[in-house]
């Protein structure tokens, strides 16, 4: 198995073509074809279905590919680093709609200030971050576990060969617009939330209550309203007094003080839980410059909470 195999193989993905990769490697189609075949007979297993509609891995192609971008990360990882041709340059994080995971990748941009580069940050859903990174799409991944879905969570990264690093804990609070006519409350419970529509982001077909990326998501609530994005969801403040249970970790100098954090007033049949928020990895990874920059922003930044926290 070769490098330049690897390479191939992630191009046929990417591009779903044999025809369309071979052009963009500026290789001949056959020249391809028979590099992917003496890989897949090398490792015993076909990586990809043909068909005239196009090509599309196999069970056993995914698994590969995924290995295979980590591989190549690495790879470009050793290569910045050791031959000095332009480290920082590549990067990736998926993440929970977290608007500090926002704020840190902008501080991580500033401080590493590369002449060029090829960054991304995604916010998508919980399948989707522990998927991003498993796969090599993703460097890092930001989400949170709780006594809830730890359990679930946790499997799922072991089955993706990923480590889960926490950065810090907070408890759930409610996040609504400040013209809210509960804004001016102290601590707000769910028998005061009732009469107004809870917001949360939607885990598509994969919507089990342990990957809601809202805490206390066991709980039934008589309205509620899924979105995709965080700017619906203030649109829904808005113009609904929706509200949602957050972390309490929300970045202003981003999202501006339009909305109030207020604590949620836990009772007998609704108990608050930690949320404890950390970062994927693959395990045994190499980190980039990047990467390493990125998680030093995510420490600093709740550093700095938790001492605004004691003044």
């Amino acid at each position: 198995m070769t490098l330049q195999q690897i390479l191939y193989a992630l191009k046929i993905s990417e591009t779903g073509s044999m025809n369309r990769a071979a052009s963009e490697l500026f290789v001949s189609q056959p020249t391809l074809t028979n590099a992917i075949h003496e890989l897949e007979a090398e490792i015993g297993q076909a990586l990809f279905l043909r068909s005239n509609r196009g090509v599309v891995p196999t069970e056993a192609g995914r698994r590969f590919l995924g290995d295979a971008r980590s591989i190549l990360n690495q790879y470009q990882t050793l290569k910045d680093r050791y031959t000095g041709s332009g480290p920082r340059r590549s990067f990736a994080v998926s993440t929970q709609h977290f608007s500090f995971a926002v704020k840190c990748f902008v501080s991580m941009v500033k401080a590493l200030d590369p002449a060029s580069y090829k960054l991304a940050i995604r916010e998508t859903r919980t399948l989707d971050v522990i998927r991003d990174v498993g796969s090599g799409i993703s460097n890092l991944g930001i989400l949170y576990l709780s006594e809830f879905n730890r359990k679930y969570i946790v499997k799922l990264l072991d089955e993706a060969g990923l480590d889960f690093t926490p950065i810090t804990s907070c408890q759930a609070c409610v996040y609504l617009h400040k013209d809210h006519p509960l804004a001016g409350r102290d601590a707000l419970s769910l028998e005061d939330l009732a009469p107004y529509p809870c917001l949360s982001f939607d885990q598509g077909a994969d919507s089990l209550f342990y990957l809601a990326e809202e805490i206390l998501s066991d709980n039934e609530f008589e309205r509620s309203i899924k979105v995709s994005d965080r700017s619906t969801v203030l649109n829904l403040m808005i113009g609904l007094n929706g509200y949602t249970l957050c972390p309490g970790v929300v970045c202003e100098e981003l999202n501006g003080d339009v909305c109030r954090v207020i604590p949620y007033q836990e009772d007998a049949d609704n108990p608050n839980r930690r949320m404890e928020i950390g970062y994927l990895t693959k395990k045994n990874a190499l980190l980039s410059e990047a990467a390493q920059e990125y998680i030093r922003q995510l420490t600093a930044y709740f550093a700095d909470r938790h001492e605004e926290a004691k003044e």
